[in-house]
Parts: C-alpha cells; sequence; structure tokens
C-alpha cells in the first residue's frame, strides 16, 4: 500500500518531526492541529479563540488533500481542562454540521506549547 504525504500550506508549520498527513488505504490521517496562527506561530488567547484556529487548522489540511470537514469518519479532540468540554463542543458543532464523525475527547496534563487545545482527525478520501 503507498503512502501519499500531504503538507498543508495554509496550516501551521509542523512543531516536531512529522507531516500534515498522511493518505494510505483510502484515509487520510491527519496530524493533530493546535489553535496557532499560521501566519505568526502565535497561540491566541483562551479556550474559544484556540478551539476556533485549531479546527480552521484541520480545515486547511483537509483542503490541501482535496477533501473537507464533511469527509471526516473520526476526531481526537485533547483538551487542558474537562472544564472546557461544553465551550469546545459548542464551536466543534460549527465545524461539523448534519452527521457528526465519531469523536473522542480527552483531558490531558500538557499540550505542546502547553496549548488549551489539539483536534486530529481521520477522513474517507474521496
Amino acid at each position: 500500500m503507498a503512502k501519499k504525504v500531504i503538507n498543508a500550506p495554509k496550516a501551521p508549520a509542523a512543531v516536531g518531526p512529522y507531516v500534515h498527513a498522511v493518505q494510505a488505504g483510502g484515509l487520510l490521517y491527519a496530524s493533530g492541529q493546535l489553535g496557532l496562527i499560521p501566519e505568526t506561530g502565535a497561540l491566541p488567547e483562551g479556550i474559544v479563540a484556540q478551539t476556533e484556529q485549531s479546527l480552521k487548522n484541520v480545515g486547511a489540511v483537509l483542503e490541501a488533500a482535496g477533501l473537507g470537514y464533511e469527509d471526516v469518519v473520526k476526531t481526537t479532540v485533547f483538551i487542558k481542562d474537562m472544564n472546557d468540554f461544553a465551550t469546545v463542543n459548542e464551536i466543534y458543532a460549527k465545524y461539523f454540521q448534519g452527521e457528526a464523525p465519531a469523536r473522542s475527547c480527552v483531558e490531558v496534563a500538557r499540550l505542546p506549547k502547553d496549548a488549551l487545545v489539539e483536534v486530529e482527525v481521520i477522513a474517507a478520501v474521496k
């Protein structure tokens, strides 16, 4: 099975030795996206702004692969504080309308760059 590496020019640069996504076997496996602003690499303040930007960055990775949010079959949301769960859900629902993908949401001790949220996705390739 061949794999295809996806690099998204509209997403922030990787903060480690990984690529934005890998396409293999009819699926796209996207690396987790922090809420980094692509142009500056900075994290905006607060859970609302970071969640919005994280999901925009996910969209940039999907776009680079010729896909959209509707193609996502599974997400994993990592949050720093489970008390932010309702806020993250409200924002998340704006991006995944209609039939939402399967999802896991876990509270983590720490994320890269001390981010408050990170979202990774798996999408079906058209």
